[in-house]
């Protein structure tokens, strides 16, 4: 099962944005629109993710975007093209992430399913 997080803090004004372009690519890899928010300041939320800029994606723990945790509280900015700039990640990235994660998973357990002795 792939594992989706939003990382976000309470303030940020590009979080819905990301909700629904999370929504979009989750629904366009054929999956259901669920995954599990954190609020960056929240006592619940795990500090592995805390260090994550607003709003992140996470998919099975990687960032959509591939960057690693910076470690400060801010705003994060997408580079989708050369010289364009966006507060959220685009439907089209986040749906490569999925479908990358969907692979690594298929992968998986054909690996598995080999091993199995007879």
């Amino acid at each position: 099962m792939i594992q989706v997080e939003l990382i976000y803090d309470s303030d940020c004004p590009a979080a819905p944005q990301a909700r629904e372009n999370l929504r979009e690519a989750l629904l366009g890899a054929g999956l259901a629109p669920r995954w599990v928010e954190w609020e960056r300041s929240s006592p619940a939320t795990p500090e592995r993710v805390r260090a994550y800029g607003s709003p992140t994606i996470l998919v099975n723990g990687r960032d959509v975007a591939g960057s690693e945790a910076a470690g400060a509280a801010c705003c994060r900015i997408y580079q989708p093209q050369a010289g364009r700039f966006a507060a959220v990640p685009p439907v089209e990235l986040i749906l490569t992430a999925l479908q990358e994660a969907e692979k690594r998973r298929d992968s998986a357990q054909a690996a598995h399913s080999l091993e199995r002795p007879r």
